[in-house]
């Protein structure tokens, strides 16, 4: 961050730099003015106050490289605001647990292959999370490591921490633009019909739940997209399945899964008591990020496995699954269309009939209509 000028009495403009390109104007902030609180943003932006290179912005707005943003005079503090609370040391045992989780590692990144039952942030009495073992990855690099994706509590394996600020603002970009690849497995109950297809369905926060709970709403949702292709077999109580989601909306591949008749083995929160199978499987939820492929800011690629948590690798023992089957799945065969491009193709194919038609009514030197 490179602060151009003051003036207009005390009006602040900073340069943004290349570490920030394609990050949220809200998360600029929080990065480089983190005193400065969204409501305030929020107000600043309602107000015509913010603007990037002299437009009026939104928290929302995407940032590149050399664009310059305008910020009012920063607020006074009240004598009684809150004092931002300090974060506790971690003790010598929190530190070695989350540096065990540690698969991946280099000087931009960090993969860690997440437990099921640990959140990756804090909230309503959540206060263990990936976020507060955050301090344990620092060692010499400068700033705190920053979370650029989230995996549900009950959801395990890999997650990705970016170490430095351009690799937070370069990992965001594709998470953000779908170049970042996610590979999941899930046990799910029942046999899907279809072997390998695409569940398109829009989501949204279901009424009444407080936020905590999405459900398939065809006129308010927004546009989610999964693929599902079945692994194995267990005659027709389960079947073993890899998940990719196209999009990424909260908690998508449980409700996608449950939409369709098949929800993941453990979910009660979407599956009800169906979710549950007897005969020894355990209660808890199979949804696991198996393999995690994007583009690193230094070149190349992170292509890296979690190993599957133990209640989810004794189940796939339990129904006779072989656990290298999975990681034979091809992985770049290319999905069936949305149902947009579907819609497209339709289009383009009616034009071009019309037009054939039209062509050949010339040809026969009748009116064309």
């Amino acid at each position: 961050m490179s602060e151009v000028r003051k003036g207009e009495a005390d009006v602040r403009s900073f340069r943004v730099e290349a570490d920030d390109d394609g990050i949220r104007l809200d998360r600029w902030f929080k990065r480089h003015l983190p005193d400065t609180s969204f409501t305030t943003v929020a107000k600043w932006a309602r107000t015509g106050q913010l603007r990037v290179d002299g437009a009026r912005a939104t928290p929302g707005d995407r940032i590149t490289t050399g664009q310059t943003i305008r910020v009012p005079p920063a607020e006074p503090i009240r004598a009684d605001a809150p004092q931002k609370r300090e974060r506790p040391p971690l003790s010598e045992d929190e530190i070695a647990f989350a540096r065990e989780l540690v698969i991946y590692r280099d000087a931009q990144a960090i993969v860690i292959n997440k437990p099921p039952g640990l959140a990756t942030q804090g909230g309503t009495k959540t206060t263990e999370h990936v976020d507060g073992l955050l301090d344990a990855y620092q060692d010499d690099y400068e700033g705190r490591p920053k979370l650029v994706h989230r995996l549900d509590k009950d959801t395990s394996g890999a997650l990705l921490i970016a170490r430095t600020a351009r690799a937070a603002a370069f990992f965001s970009k594709a998470f953000s633009s779908r170049t970042a690849k996610k590979v999941y497995w899930a046990l799910v109950v029942g046999v899907p019909s279809i072997e390998d297809g695409t569940i398109d369905l829009p989501i949204a926060k279901q009424p009444g739940s407080g936020g905590e709970k999405m459900h398939v709403d065809e006129a308010e949702g927004s546009p989610a997209r999964s693929r599902y292709r079945v692994i194995e077999l267990a005659g027709t109580t389960c079947a073993w399945v890899e998940l990719i989601p196209y999009t990424g909306r909260t908690h998508q591949l449980r409700v996608h899964m449950a939409a369709i008749g098949h929800p993941i083995v453990g979910d009660g929160k979407y599956g009800g008591q169906a979710a549950f199978l007897t005969g020894g499987v355990s209660r808890k939820m199979h949804l696991h990020s198996r393999n995690l492929r994007i583009d690193h800011p230094d070149g190349g690629v992170i292509d890296v496995k979690a190993e599957l948590p133990r209640h989810f690798a004794e189940s796939l023992k339990h129904f006779g699954f072989e656990e290298m089957l999975g990681d034979n799945m091809p992985l770049d065969t290319p999905p069936p269309p949305s149902k947009a491009v579907k819609k497209q193709q339709a289009k383009q194919h009616a034009k071009t009939v019309r037009k054939e038609r039209k062509g050949e009514r010339r040809r026969r030197g009748g009116p064309a209509k």
